[in-house]
């Protein structure tokens, strides 16, 4: 009886580790939860970015910025009113506010550029914050740097300067060099947000982020105050779901995998700006676009199967 039941027990240990194995299998990798969050967050802040660049050409640059913030925090409010305040207080309050300041100061540059430069340059542009990313991350966080993660990144910046050199050497070309500023500003921030994802949850950082932009761009929106339409006030509605929704997704992808390792699919963003500016705005893709957003979807596919393999590896 004795032999018996300590083979039943071995039998159900068994069971269990298989079934706890299954269970650990079935789950996704860290780096490919990562770029499926990042791949999200891209594709919600293009749709974005489409809709305040439409603002922006109708009011003024930094009202938009101010209204675009005020209502990502009104969409929250009502997840913090049923979670209850104390489920939304930061442990790190001066982290908030000092990612807040830097995140306000690169929006600020960013909407002074938006009207002047097309949907699928705002994006491109916007591609060269990688790099910074990648090196702030091997600087503050000792993320290691392996040699694919580099040449993807390089061959997307590559593509990128494809799509945007023909507009540095042309009419307009200061916009799309205030753009570019834009990219170690908010490389930054989102350094800052990696840091703050140790000890915080991704909806507390997207909360305190609504609260610190919105508060700090106030005195810059009253200068040049207009009443917006009533078509106007639900763009800004929408904007408010998009950017707390893109913002959360990014959180997430911060959150679950090295920041670094989530910087390529960002490149795939480049497809999307393209179809809508030229749906939107009429802005139809140049030959150079087209080319660069072949090589920049190139390197993307090529480092994520990279990264899938590396981590079934270990």
């Amino acid at each position: 009886m004795a032999v018996e039941g300590a083979g039943r027990a071995r039998r159900h240990a068994l069971l269990r580790h298989a079934a706890i194995a299954q269970r650990r299998a079935s789950r996704l990798d860290p780096v490919l939860q990562g770029l499926i969050w990042s791949g999200m967050a891209g594709i919600t802040f293009v749709l974005l970015n489409a809709l305040m660049r439409g603002l922006a050409l109708e009011l003024d640059p930094f009202q938009t910025q101010f209204l675009r913030y005020l209502f990502g925090l009104l969409v929250m409010l009502p997840l913090v009113m049923r979670a209850g305040l104390a489920a939304y207080r930061p442990r790190n309050i001066g982290g908030q506010f000092a990612r807040g300041a830097v995140h306000t100061f690169g929006l600020t540059l960013w909407f002074m550029a938006v009207p002047h430069i097309t949907l699928a340059e705002t994006t491109a542009i916007g591609f060269t914050g990688p790099i910074f990313i990648m090196i702030g991350a091997a600087l503050m966080f000792g993320e290691k740097m392996r040699w694919e993660r580099w040449l993807a990144a390089l061959i997307g910046l590559a593509g990128v300067l494809i799509v945007v050199a023909p507009k540095l050497a042309g009419v307009g070309g200061g916009y799309s060099l205030l753009m570019l500023s834009t990219a170690p500003v908010f490389a930054a921030s989102f350094l800052i947000t990696k840091g703050l994802t140790r000890y915080e949850r991704p909806a507390v950082i997207v909360l305190w982020q609504s609260i610190t932009v919105t508060a700090l761009s106030l005195p810059l929106a009253l200068i040049a105050w207009r009443a917006p339409t009533l078509a106007q006030w639900f763009a800004f509605v929408a904007c408010g779901i998009l950017g707390s929704a893109g913002h959360y997704f990014l959180t997430r992808a911060f959150s679950v995998a090295d920041i670094s390792a989530t910087q390529s699919v960002k490149f795939l963003d480049l497809v999307s700006a393209s179809l809508l500016g030229w749906l939107i705005f009429a802005d139809r893709p140049s030959q150079s676009t087209l080319m660069g957003g072949v090589i920049i979807c190139a390197s993307t596919i090529w480092i994520a199967r990279r990264e899938s393999r590396s981590t079934i590896a270990r």
